[in-house]
């Protein structure tokens, strides 16, 4: 929501506590097998990484505020464009290991908290969110995949709630560990001791990956007796199931059509910035382009054409994409906005910006009893969505200065127990859709294309706050010169430095205020259309298989068998 995200959506952790023999199965269509010693260590090794990873979400958004606030620049957000890289990840992940593409996951993350521990420039900070945005999102993808390659249908719903457990935990931890670092350490050592984490907690992951496969390979080449490729077959080969060209389609329109999102947020009049929407339009131009190609001529296409034709790969595409816009839409600058309207300690303000993910975490529990109970979804998702909405709308009322504090926590408890159902049920729609071969890459679609949303969301966030915060200030502060509001406006701790009841502190609440309403108006609006979209969903019975797309072909029912299979 999550990058995440003091929130994030659709995110998976390690499996945790939870190993019985009828959820844990062997991958099918060419994957690794693992064996009952692979799979509890794979369960350990993903549970030490998940709660790092865990630790990492609920800290380091907190020390992007005061980075980009130190060098005087603007807000800077996870970098979304380069999101475009889960097909890519995906794709090494079937094609060469998963080991091998946990291995370069790893390499961005410490590459990426690097550059910005060690940032002297806001250009520094912002090529190092590019490099961990990579890394970030690779692991994501990952333990998503891995968990799938491991479980049935009935229990993935409950496994991957399991799997956020060490948010309960670290939400207040890592609240009081952001704090102390912020007040004694510096923001900088708050992504350094990541760069020495990361590595300890995913190596035995890691290690595990990499001696399975490489077991299950030696197998598998001595069954099949198959004569040895020269380099070049090797390397067209390697080429044509990787589908280069369709990689680089895919990538250069994704990116040319959310850079001008990331960048408008730093134009003054974006609407008329003629270039911006240029680069905007050729990205759109290259879709089809990189359809064309997937659809006809790519014989191991990124895209499969059965993907759009998926009504639950669809449909949980597009949820999730509304739902990231709206949840950036009124969560990207909330952190700002509490520090200097309400004026909270900061260590009360950290556990309030938890909310969301502590909610989420715990009702994803409760919606993966449900489904692995009543094997159902769609209903439930339904729910979710409206008491969302609810929460979004919410929001509208309890944004000013004078709103209860009771209300403001309300907001973000809402919208968590809606995000909460709504992220697990589009999560497993998507996956029970496909056939088990599809998974990792129908996986990192649904991922990629809510990080579009996200990047819309956060950009139009990004739009408004530029846009609207200057002339605000201006209206509101009349008697403070340009330089003074271009300080105000650059700076939450100069804002925040004022008592209530001065007329600075006091112009500066009712101008963040009318700003943050506008960003919540969008939201509402955002927020009622996955409502209608979830309406059109398939209900998929969960079984005891990896997909119930196989058991609907299996048994010669079409797409959307309801058959129950006992």
């Amino acid at each position: 929501m999550s990058s995440y995200s003091g929130y994030r959506r659709l995110r998976a952790h390690s499996v945790h506590g939870l190993v019985d023999p009828e959820i844990v199965q062997a991958p099918r269509a060419g994957r690794t097998a693992f064996h009952k010693r692979a799979n509890w260590a794979l369960f350990i090794s993903l549970a030490l990484a998940a709660y790092i990873y865990s630790l990492d979400s609920t800290t380091t958004y907190t020390y992007l505020t005061f980075a980009t606030s130190e060098f005087g620049g603007p807000q800077l957000t996870r970098s979304n464009p380069v999101a475009v890289g889960k097909p890519v990840i995906a794709k090494i992940a079937d094609v060469g290991s998963r080991g091998t593409a946990y291995c370069g996951v790893l390499i961005f993350y410490m590459l990426g908290y690097t550059v910005i521990a060690t940032a002297q420039r806001i250009q520094a900070v912002a090529a190092g969110i590019v490099l961990y945005t990579i890394g970030y999102t690779g692991l994501q993808l990952l333990m998503q995949v891995v968990i799938a390659d491991i479980t049935t249908l009935k229990w993935r719903g409950l496994v991957i709630s399991l799997n956020s457990v060490p948010f309960l935990v670290n939400a207040f931890v890592g609240s009081n560990i952001s704090a102390a670092i912020l007040e004694h350490a510096g923001w900088r050592w708050g992504y350094g001791m990541f760069v020495i984490l990361i590595p300890i907690a995913l190596s035995p992951l890691i290690i595990t990956l990499l001696l399975t496969e490489r077991n299950a390979r030696n197998t598998e080449e001595h069954d099949i007796g198959e004569p040895k490729k020269t380099y070049k077959e090797k390397l067209l080969n390697t080429a044509q199931e990787l589908d280069v060209i369709g990689l680089l389609l895919i990538g250069v329109s994704i990116s040319l059509t959310l850079l001008p999102l990331s960048l408008a947020k730093h134009t003054e009049r974006w609407r008329d910035a003629a270039g911006l929407l240029g680069i905007f339009f050729l990205g759109l131009l290259f879709i089809p382009v990189f359809a064309l190609w997937d659809f006809k001529w790519a014989k191991y296409p990124v895209v499969p054409f059965r993907f759009v034709v998926n009504r639950g790969v669809v449909g949980a595409s597009i949820i999730g994409a509304l739902d990231f816009m709206a949840f950036y839409l009124t969560y990207t600058y909330l952190f700002s906005f509490v520090i200097v309207v309400k004026g909270w300690k900061l260590i009360n303000t950290t556990y309030f910006m938890q909310i969301q993910s502590i909610t989420m975490t715990a009702v994803g529990v409760f919606t993966g009893i449900y489904m692995q109970r009543y094997r159902r979804y769609k209903m439930l998702l339904v729910y979710g969505l409206v008491i969302r909405l609810l929460g979004v709308a919410l929001m509208l009322h309890s944004r000013g200065a004078d709103a209860s504090n009771l209300e403001l926590a309300l907001t973000q408890f809402l919208q968590g127990i809606g995000g909460g159902i709504a992220a697990l049920s589009i999560q497993v729609s998507a996956q029970a859709s496909v056939l088990p071969a599809d998974v990792a890459m129908v996986t990192a679609v649904v991922l990629l294309i809510t990080e579009f949303g996200a990047a819309g969301g956060g950009a139009i966030a990004g739009a408004i706050w530029s846009s609207e915060m200057p002339s605000k200030l201006a209206y509101y502060l009349p008697f403070l010169s340009q330089a003074e509001r271009d300080k105000l406006f650059g700076s939450i701790n100069e804002a925040a430095s004022k008592p209530r009841g001065d007329p600075i502190r006091e112009g500066v609440i009712s101008a963040y205020s009318d700003v943050m309403k506008t960003m919540v108006f969008a939201g509402i609006v955002v927020s009622v259309l996955p409502i209608v979209v979830a309406l059109f969903m398939p209900d998929w019975y969960l079984g005891d298989e990896q997909s119930a797309r196989e058991v609907s072909e299996a048994q010669g029912a079409g797409e959307e068998s309801d058959e129950e299979e006992e």
